[in-house]
């Protein structure tokens, strides 16, 4: 695997600071954060010392390494390379016969896009000297950080609430994680009050009023992107729909395509389009009133996985620099498009189905293919 390019961290606040890449700032940035807007970090990398990767180097997933956080040898646990499938068969008629796939997250270890998050934030909990992982979540984040703790030998404590699937209390217990049941609004609380002990070491987000998470865990996602350009032959799709929570996966994608731009891979960044349940939307609501950051009502919705409160700074980012858009898909429509991929053999969480449901609401400036990213499997969720 080759060495780690990334030798800083960036705020991505509106006047960048830089600092070392340790200790690592899981509280958003200390210089340019407010009480109303914490604003989370990014890596920053040697790009010129990658320039191996300009010639063709983006169909070699060993090279990838260079431009991904560190890794601890403990977790060489093998993610990504998911499959890109074409589903233009079902694609709606305005698609007009263009190329419609899906990458398919669900084929990660344990389930879900979750895995390339958390093989570095737990790898950083390794080199920060923690001994236990802690986690907040109702689904696919708990699971995959009780199962990277388990292949780093570590502990693991996640607090979720007590109406989670059975189907993810059975993955806590199989990789012997203490799962504490609270209601959903103390998780965070409750796990940062555990956090202020240094041995243990919180993977989900630790800011009160907005989101900023671990630096290192949406760099993680990067990969998404590159593997797209390489099962595209070297081309970037038109545009790439990503169901939206706080926007990690939203901007690791947008980033991992930035720098494939840089490095030459391609020659523009396809248009990022987050979506949303219509119950909720922070991050729709945000960039439509231009704010940073946006708190919205806990209105219900059975698109859980992306059932966020508040956005975070990270994703208006995403959005802004791949001239994206936002859209909200409500539960009916979701549910549509869930029945109509479960008949071509495909099963995949609402809130991921909703990417598909939202296929009538994009606007194209080319004729290129579209990708929908699948975070996770269908099994995962409640019925």
């Amino acid at each position: 695997m080759a060495t780690s390019l990334a030798f800083a961290q960036r705020s991505l606040s509106h006047h960048p600071v830089e600092y070392p890449l340790f200790p690592i700032l899981r509280e958003g940035c200390p210089r340019s954060s407010t009480a109303a807007v914490q604003f989370p970090l990014e890596l920053v990398f040697d790009y010129g010392a990658a320039a191996v990767l300009r010639s063709g180097g983006l169909a070699d997933a060993e090279q990838w390494s260079a431009l991904l956080p560190p890794s601890h040898d403990k977790l060489d646990v093998a993610v990504g390379n998911t499959p890109l499938i074409n589903i233009s068969k079902i694609a709606p008629a305005a698609m007009g016969g263009r190329q419609i796939f899906v990458k398919d997250e669900s084929r990660n270890p344990t389930l879900s896009h979750k895995d390339r998050l958390n093989k570095y934030t737990v790898s950083a909990a390794l080199m920060e000297g923690a001994h236990t992982i802690v986690a907040a979540s109702t689904g696919n984040h708990g699971v995959s950080a009780a199962a990277m703790a388990a292949r780093a030998g570590m502990n693991s404590i996640i607090f979720t609430t007590p109406d989670v699937s059975e189907t993810f209390k059975a993955m806590l217990r199989a990789f012997n994680a203490k799962s504490i049941f609270v209601k959903s609004e103390e998780r965070w609380c409750k796990m940062r009050e555990l956090c202020s002990d240094p041995g243990f070491y919180s993977v989900s987000n630790l800011t009160p009023s907005s989101h900023t998470g671990h630096p290192w865990g949406a760099e993680g996602y990067k990969p998404i992107a590159y593997e797209i350009i390489r099962d595209l032959k070297g081309r970037a799709p038109s545009v790439v729909v990503v169901p939206t929570g706080y926007g990690e996966l939203l901007f690791g994608i947008y980033k991992g395509f930035h720098e494939a731009l840089l490095l030459g891979a391609i020659n523009r960044v396809p248009k990022l389009v987050s979506v949303e349940p219509a119950a909720r939307a922070p991050l729709f609501q945000a960039v439509q009133s231009g704010c940073d950051i946006r708190h919205v009502e806990p209105l219900p919705t059975r698109q859980l996985g992306t059932a966020c409160l508040v956005n975070s700074y990270r994703a208006v980012v995403a959005i802004r620099e791949s001239q994206g858009e936002c859209v909200k898909v409500d539960d009916t429509k979701a549910g549509s498009a869930d029945q109509l991929l479960r008949r071509f053999g495909l099963w995949f969480e609402l809130s991921s189905c909703a990417g598909f449901a939202a296929l009538d609401q994009l606007s194209f400036t080319d004729d290129g293919p579209v990708v929908l990213i699948a975070c996770s499997s269908g099994i995962k969720e409640p019925f």
